[in-house]
C-alpha cells in the first residue's frame, strides 16, 4: 500500500480554469466494466493525463488528484484494478485491495489502461501522458511500450526490476520508448539506488529518452500534502511534472 485512505495530494498552485469531475465506468476490451474518475478542465491547455493508482486502485488520493491537474489545464483520468473482481461501487478504507490485487492479471490491467487512454482521446485529447504511483508507476514504465501511444510516461516509485519473479521494465527496456521521467525517494528502502541505476543502464542501452530524479531523504510515497518536511521534493516534482506533460520532448 502507498497511500492511507485519508491521504490527499500536495497542491501545485493556485488554478488557471474552473474543474467539472465525477465517477464514471469504462468498458474493456474483455467486455468487464471497471470504476474511474474523470476530471475535465473548463480551458484545457496540454495533453491529458491518465493516473494509474497504487496497489489500492481507485481511490479518494487520486480522484483529488485528477482535479489538480485539470485546474491547470489538463483532463484527467484516474482508473481502478479490480473491477473485475470488486464490481464499480465505492469502496470503504478497508476494503481487502491485497485479494483483489492477486487476481488482477497483466493482461487484464493493460486492457483497462487502454480502455482509460482511448477514453481521454475520445474526450478529444490527441496527446496522452500516463502517470503511475507505486505499483502504478511500475506500470507507468511498462506503457511506454510503443502499442499504448503514449506521448510519454511518469513513474513515480515505482519499482522497476523482477518482482515476485515477474520481469519489470528494467527487463522490457528494449520494447519501451521514450521520454520516460522517473520520480523516485533517496530514503525509500524498497527501491535501491542500484535498481533505479539499472533501469536507467538498460535504458540508455536501449536508446530510450529518459530522466530520472532522487529526492534526498524522501521516502516512499513523499508526494503527499501534509509533510512539511516534504514540502520542497513535493514541489519539484510537481514542476517536473507539469513540465514534462506541457512540454514533451520528441518520443524515441
Amino acid at each position: 500500500m502507498c497511500y492511507e485512505p485519508d491521504a490527499v495530494p500536495p497542491v501545485y498552485g493556485s488554478p488557471i480554469t474552473t474543474v467539472t469531475s465525477g465517477r464514471i465506468v469504462l468498458t474493456s476490451a474483455d467486455g468487464a466494466n471497471f470504476a474511474a474518475f474523470l476530471s475535465r478542465p473548463g480551458r484545457a491547455s496540454g495533453p491529458a493525463v491518465l493516473v494509474l493508482p497504487d496497489n489500492r486502485g481507485l481511490s479518494g488520493f487520486y480522484e483529488r488528484l485528477t482535479e489538480r491537474l485539470a485546474e491547470q489545464g489538463h483532463t484527467a483520468l484516474a482508473i481502478d484494478y479490480f473491477g473485475r473482481t470488486a464490481g464499480t461501487d465505492p469502496r470503504p478504507g478497508d476494503f481487502p485491495f491485497m485479494e483483489h490485487l492477486g487476481k488482477a492479471h497483466r493482461d487484464g490491467l493493460f486492457a483497462d489502461i487502454a480502455a482509460g487512454a482511448a477514453h481521454l482521446r475520445a474526450e478529444g485529447s490527441e496527446d496522452v501522458v500516463s502517470l503511475g504511483f507505486c505499483f502504478g508507476g511500475r506500470l507507468a514504465f511498462m506503457t511506454a511500450r510503443p502499442a499504448f501511444g503514449f506521448a510519454g510516461v511518469i513513474g513515480l516509485y515505482g519499482y522497476p526490476d523482477v518482482l515476485f519473479g515477474n520481469p519489470g521494465p528494467t527487463q522490457m527496456a528494449g520494447e519501451l520508448r521514450g521520454p520516460i521521467l522517473g520520480l523516485f525517494g533517496g530514503a525509500d528502502e524498497g527501491i535501491t539506488p542500484e535498481v533505479v541505476s539499472a533501469f536507467g543502464e538498460a535504458l540508455d542501452g536501449a536508446g530510450v529518452a529518459h530522466e530520472f530524479v532522487t529526492y534526498p531523504g524522501a521516502p516512499h510515497s513523499f508526494f503527499e500534502l501534509g509533510r512539511p518536511e516534504l514540502a520542497d521534493a513535493c514541489a519539484d516534482a510537481w514542476s517536473r511534472i507539469l513540465g514534462f506533460v506541457s512540454g514533451q520532448p520528441e518520443a524515441t
